[in-house]
């Protein structure tokens, strides 16, 4: 049966003073956060619950949403952690095989506060041309706050930039996810916000996977003997992230070989002693196209992150830190942003995107097969030569 959808009022205010009045979607109330759009035509399940979009007041483009409903399977994590949600068109009618609730409930439930029935391809230009800003969503008793109440609040919120959110995503605890058939060794996660794609398709490589919270000690880590040492994606300013970068610096001069995705690529790049700085509107879909230099081919790419790594894009360089030779792997061929960097004396690499694809291409999906070939040569003690060959590609 088609649902009814609301008539309740509710606005999207923008700290510019930009307001943009609509429906009340989801639950009733307020919410603040940094507003972005995310250009993915599917998947808003995945975007949803998504660990790296914490904070943020999420735009899809698309604009018809909720049209295949909800399911356990295909959830990132174990809830929604968007901010907000800003939609055009909600769907009236759930019509998926393997939806078992609709869009709307999860959204109630989670008590994730949403708008319908703005023009987001006004918000989006917007936000394009003078970048993502923080935001706020009124509906309910909110709603009938004074305009300049409204903006007053979304004006004291918290900037994005500076903010560590890796305690608000991380797992509070220790566990361990067993590989899946033949047993290759073991990696170490610290979870920054960590996606169930990911550990999932690292089991399925012939690791065991140990997933470690963000609090987690370098003495902690090189206890455990890894094989190898992952960073996930997640939300937040790397600029905040300086424990974790120390961290890696250590574990790196343990000589113990290291894969990130996304925020790990971030502090991958601070560790050797790169800057980062935030981008105007981010990254964020599952459209994005990438140039790996190495090879010479294109990826489109899942991607969510709002920070960069400030790398010299050509040629080989020293790391500032001391970590032998760099080079940057991977380019963005929207804007040229750093999207991969690869360490010629040790055994690291890291990318911007999200290899997983969830939701997304599956083009990137190599990556993991990589980090494990790298991982069995460096066991079997192949030489130098042959380990960066894996590690850039050129054996594929």
């Amino acid at each position: 049966m088609p649902r009814v959808i609301s008539t309740e009022p509710a606005v999207l205010v923008l700290e510019d003073g930009k307001r943009y009045a609509g429906r009340a979607y989801g639950a009733r109330g307020r919410t603040l956060g940094e507003a972005v759009f995310a250009t993915g035509m599917t998947g808003y399940q995945e975007t949803l619950s998504d660990p790296s979009y914490a904070g943020q007041i999420v735009l899809q483009t698309a604009p018809h949403i909720g049209n295949t409903g909800t399911n356990d399977d295909d959830l990132e994590s174990a809830k929604i952690w968007v901010a907000g949600y800003v939609v055009r068109d909600p769907s009236r009618i759930v019509s998926n095989f393997r939806a078992t609730r609709s869009l709307d409930d999860d959204l109630v439930s989670g008590g994730i506060v949403g708008i319908s029935g703005v023009d987001t391809r006004a918000i989006t230009r917007h936000l394009r041309s003078l970048g993502a800003m923080r935001a706020g969503i009124f509906s309910g008793a909110d709603f009938e706050l004074s305009d300049s109440e409204q903006l007053a609040i979304v004006r004291d919120a918290e900037d994005m930039k500076g903010r560590n959110l890796s305690k608000e995503v991380s797992t509070p605890e220790r566990y361990t996810i067993d590989a899946v058939g033949e047993r290759i060794g073991s990696v170490a996660v610290l979870d920054l916000g960590v996606k169930s794609s990911t550990l999932r398709y690292l089991a399925q490589r012939g690791f065991d996977v140990i997933v470690l919270p963000e609090s987690v000690t370098t003495d902690e880590v090189v206890a455990l003997k890894p094989s190898a040492l992952f960073y996930s994606n997640g939300p937040g300013d790397p600029e905040a992230s300086e424990r974790h970068v120390q961290l890696l610096r250590d574990v790196l001069a343990e000589k113990i070989p290291y894969f990130g995705i996304c925020f790990g690529n971030q502090l991958l790049g601070r560790a050797l002693g790169f800057g980062t700085y935030k981008l105007p509107f981010g990254h964020r879909g599952i459209n994005q196209p990438v140039l790996d230099k190495t090879t010479g081919k294109v990826e489109i790419t899942s991607q969510n992150h709002g920070f960069a790594v400030d790398a010299p894009r050509e040629g080989v360089v020293d790391s500032p830190a001391g970590f032998g030779r760099v080079e940057v792997s991977h380019l963005s061929l929207n804007d040229n942003v750093v999207e991969g960097i690869r360490c010629l004396d040790i055994d690291a690499f890291s990318v911007q995107y999200h290899p997983e694809a969830a939701a997304g291409p599956h083009d990137s999906m190599y990556l993991f097969d990589r980090f494990r070939d790298m991982v069995l040569a460096i066991d079997k003690g192949e030489p130098q030569t042959e380990i960066h060959s894996i590690i850039d590609g050129k054996n594929q």
